[in-house]
């Protein structure tokens, strides 16, 4: 019988090529963990929900071979500490400031997906002495936009009803713990080009860092600080550093041509491609982000 794949950060780290090795540190009142490889520039990988730092794996040996990779789980996620406050964008962004500064790093290109692309555009905000350059994947900042999202969509169009749900005090944990490789089935199912390029063992790791009342109350932390979120934008100043965004061709391309532009940047396109880009088109995203950083 084959040895069943890794599920715990550790050896999954150890399973990719570049020396990647996990750690924690204890930085700006919680505990983070990420995974550190390669050599070089350093660049940290920010992921989204309902994902661990392990949905960039597909890109962290061929981006390791040029930069120090370093891919964080954010306040919440996976092997990071869940606690009951700090889950608005401006706090997660200064979780990674210390983060890097824990680290010696006085700069890093930050890359961030879903959730982490809003962190990754706080901490350019917030923190632009520390940021060389910024990549959103298929998401861009909460802004008062989003307040117009409906619970009654047109048919035939996607609808994010999640946005809602995850802003339901108490009953997802219910619905959810012990459960949550359902609702990960169902959204790799109808958010991605090819559901398969986010493989069983994947979603294995993603519902084993999921699975527990304590995790999805703090997952769901970070939409329901999204109100907090658009009053912080307000007071940001325009965003100086350079910024690419790549968007799905099946998942939010349209919408991030209208919002990122008005962040002072270009958007490209990722064909046959849904939500996932770092799984679904692994090779375009490491092309795209090798011409942008390097």
């Amino acid at each position: 019988m084959p040895t069943p794949a890794p599920l715990d950060d550790a050896a999954l780290a150890a399973s990719l090529d570049g020396g990647f090795t996990s750690h924690h540190a204890d930085v700006n009142g919680t505990r983070l963990h990420y995974v550190d490889g390669g050599a070089g520039r350093p660049l940290v990988l920010l992921g989204g929900w309902p994902q661990t730092w392990w949905q960039w794996h597909k890109v962290m040996p061929a981006l390791a071979r040029t930069h120090r990779v370093i891919a964080v789980d954010l306040r919440g996620m996976g092997g990071s500490a869940k606690p009951a406050g700090g889950y608005d964008k401006k706090t997660l962004a200064a979780d990674v400031r210390a983060l890097l500064a824990h680290l010696g790093i006085d700069r890093a290109h930050l890359v961030g997906h879903d959730i982490g692309a809003m962190v990754a555009y706080a901490h350019a905000a917030n923190h632009p002495e520390a940021t060389d350059r910024i990549a959103l994947l298929d998401v861009s900042h909460p802004d008062p936009g989003w307040y117009e999202g409906t619970l009654l969509p047109r048919p035939g169009r996607f609808h994010k009803w999640w946005f809602a749900f995850n802003q339901v005090e108490d009953l997802p944990e219910q619905l959810l713990a012990g459960r949550y490789h359902h609702l990960l089935d169902w959204l790799f199912a109808r958010a991605a080009a090819d559901p398969a390029a986010v493989d069983a063992h994947s979603r294995a790791v993603y519902a084993r860092a999921y699975d527990s009342p304590e995790a999805i109350r703090a997952s769901n932390d970070w939409y329901r600080a999204f109100p907090q979120d658009i009053e912080d934008l307000a007071g940001y100043a325009p965003v100086t550093t350079p910024l690419l965004a790549l968007g799905g061709e099946f998942s939010n391309y349209d919408l991030l041509t209208e919002a990122v532009p008005a962040l002072g940047t270009r958007v490209v396109r990722v064909d046959k491609s849904g939500h996932y880009l770092p799984e679904e088109r692994p090779e375009v995203v490491v092309e795209e982000l090798l011409r942008f950083l390097c």
